[in-house]
C-alpha cells in the first residue's frame, strides 16, 4: 500500500511524491457528494455510449460485414462471442493498470485507459471488412474489442467508491444510483444514432458505411471524457479524498487470499440486474432481427422509451433504497425479476404489443435494480483493499452476469425455445437471491 504522510495535526493523509504535481500548492476545499457525483455520471455516460455502440453494432451490422460466411443466426452468434472478450479482459485490465498507478499516478493510468479505447474504438470504425481481407478482419475486430475491455478495466477512477463512502447516511440509496444513470442514457443516445441511420439510409450504404459514424462520435466523446474526468480527480481536493478513504490498489493476492468471498458474495448479489441488463438490450434486437417481420429501427425506438423507463426507475430505486435498505431493495428486485421471466416466452411471442410490454417492464425492472446494485459491498472490504476489491467486484460481475448473456440467450431460444430464456434469467434472479442471504454485512451500509 502506498506510503502517506501528513500535513500537521487533524489534516487528511496526502500520497507520496509520486502521486504527481496535483497536491503542490494544495488547498482546503469542501467536496460534497454531489460534486463526486458529476465526476461519476460524466465518467460512465462516455464508457455507456461506447458500450452500447458496439453492443448494437454486434447485432445490426457484424453479423454481415465480418461474418458474411454464415447464416444470419450464426453469424450473431459468433458477434456475440466476440462481444464477450471485453469481459473476459476487463479484470485483466483492472490489474495491469493498477500496476501502472503504483509506479506512476492515477492520472496516468486514468490517460492511458481512456487513450487505449478511443484508439480501439476509432480502429473498429476503420476496420476492412470480410470481402476485403478475410478472416484478418475478424482478428483484428476481436483484438479491438478485447483492448476496450483491458480499456475498460484500467478507466476505474474510484469516485464511485468514494461516492458511496461520502453521501450522507439517510442518503446513501440516492447517491448510489447516480452513476447508474448513465447506463440508460448511454443506450438512448446509441440507439437513437442507429434508428436515424437506419430511417435515413438505404441497407447497403447503412452496411457500408453508415455504421461506422456512431464509433467516429464514440471516439469524441471518450476524449471529452478524458479531459473532464482529469479536470476533476487532479484536483487537490479530490486527491484528499481519495487518499483519507484509502483508495489505492492493492497487492490483488492478499486481497482474493483475504476477502476473495466479499468479491464473489458482491458480484452474485446484483447477478439478476446484470443478466437482465443484456436481456431487455441487446438480445431482443438480435431477436427481432431474426425472427420477426417488425422494423427494427422501430423496435429500436420502443427500446429507447424503455431507456427512460429505466431512467425515472433507477431515480426511484434511490428513495426506495434510503427507505428499506439497498439489501431488501434488491432481494425484493431479485423475486421481481424472477417472477417477470416466466413471461419471457409469452411476451417476446405476443406479437407487438406483448413485445413492447417486454421491454417497457424489462427495463422498469432493470432500473430499479440496476440502480442500486453498484457498490452494494464497497463498506465490507477492508479499508486498504477497497479501491481494488470494489473494481475487481464490478467486474466479475460483468463476467459472470452480463458477459456471455446474449450468446446464451439467443443460442437457448433458437435451438430448443424462449422457455429456456426464461430459465436462464431465472437463475441469475435465484443466484441473487442465494448470495444476498450470505451477505448480511451489507446491513452495515444499510
Amino acid at each position: 500500500m502506498q506510503s502517506t504522510t501528513y500535513g500537521g495535526a487533524g489534516a487528511a493523509p496526502v500520497t507520496a511524491p509520486h502521486s504527481g504535481a496535483r497536491n503542490i500548492n494544495s488547498r482546503d476545499g469542501h467536496i460534497s457528494p454531489g460534486d463526486i457525483a458529476v465526476g461519476v455520471v460524466i465518467g460512465r455516460a462516455s464508457e455507456y455510449f461506447d458500450f452500447f455502440v458496439y453492443a448494437i453494432a454486434s447485432v445490426l451490422v457484424f453479423p454481415a460485414v465480418f461474418f458474411p460466411w454464415a447464416d444470419r443466426l450464426e453469424g450473431t452468434l459468433y458477434s456475440f462471442t466476440i462481444f464477450a472478450f471485453a469481459f473476459i479482459a476487463r479484470p485483466i485490465g483492472t490489474i495491469v493498470f493498477m500496476k501502472i498507478q503504483e509506479r506512476f499516478s492515477r492520472e496516468i493510468k486514468l490517460t492511458i485507459a481512456l487513450f487505449l479505447m478511443g484508439t480501439a474504438t476509432v480502429v473498429i470504425s476503420f476496420l476492412p471488412t470480410y470481402s476485403q481481407i478475410g478472416m484478418l478482419s475478424v482478428v483484428l475486430l476481436a483484438a479491438m474489442r478485447i483492448a476496450q475491455g483491458v480499456a475498460q478495466g484500467g478507466s476505474w477512477d474510484g469516485l464511485p467508491s468514494l461516492l458511496a463512502l461520502n453521501a450522507p447516511e439517510h442518503k446513501r440509496g440516492w447517491y448510489a444510483m447516480l452513476g447508474q444513470l448513465a447506463a440508460p442514457l448511454g443506450f438512448l443516445i446509441a440507439a437513437g444514432v442507429f434508428a436515424f441511420l437506419l430511417d435515413n439510409l438505404q441497407s447497403d450504404d447503412f452496411l457500408v458505411w453508415g455504421w461506422r459514424y456512431p464509433f467516429f462520435v464514440a471516439f469524441a466523446l471518450n476524449v471529452v471524457a478524458l479531459f473532464a474526468r482529469l479536470r476533476l480527480i487532479s484536483t487537490s481536493e479530490y486527491s484528499r479524498l481519495l487518499d483519507a478513504h484509502e483508495l489505492d490498489p492493492a497487492p490483488v493476492g492478499e486481497l482474493v487470499s483475504k476477502q476473495g468471498s466479499t468479491i464473489v458474495i458482491g458480484a452474485l448479489a446484483a447477478l439478476a440486474s446484470y443478466a437482465l441488463f443484456h436481456l431487455v438490450t441487446v438480445f431482443p434486437l438480435s431477436w427481432m432481427q431474426l425472427y420477426d417481420t417488425r422494423p427494427i429501427s422501430g423496435f429500436l425506438h420502443i427500446q429507447m422509451w424503455g431507456a427512460g423507463v429505466a431512467a425515472l426507475c433507477i431515480l426511484i430505486s434511490g428513495l426506495v433504497a434510503d427507505k428499506v435498505g439497498r439489501r431488501t431493495t434488491l432481494g425484493t428486485l431479485a423475486v421481481l425479476i424472477a417472477i417477470f421471466s416466466i413471461f419471457v416466452p409469452t411476451l417476446l411471442d405476443g406479437g407487438e404489443t406483448g413485445q413492447n410490454m417486454f421491454i417497457l417492464i424489462g427495463f422498469g425492472l432493470l432500473g430499479l435494480s440496476y440502480g442500486q446494485a453498484a457498490g452494494a459491498v464497497t463498506s465490507n472490504f477492508e479499508s486498504r483493499f477497497r479501491y481494488t476489491g470494489a473494481a475487481l467486484t464490478s467486474d466479475l460481475a460483468w463476467l459472470v452476469g452480463a458477459a456471455f448473456a446474449p450468446l446464451v440467450a439467443l443460442g437457448l431460444s433458437a435451438h430448443f425455445g424462449l422457455g429456456y430464456v426464461s430459465l436462464y434469467l431465472l437463475s441469475g434472479a435465484v443466484g441473487s437471491l442465494a448470495a444476498l442471504s450470505l451477505n448480511r454485512k451489507l446491513e452495515i451500509r444499510d
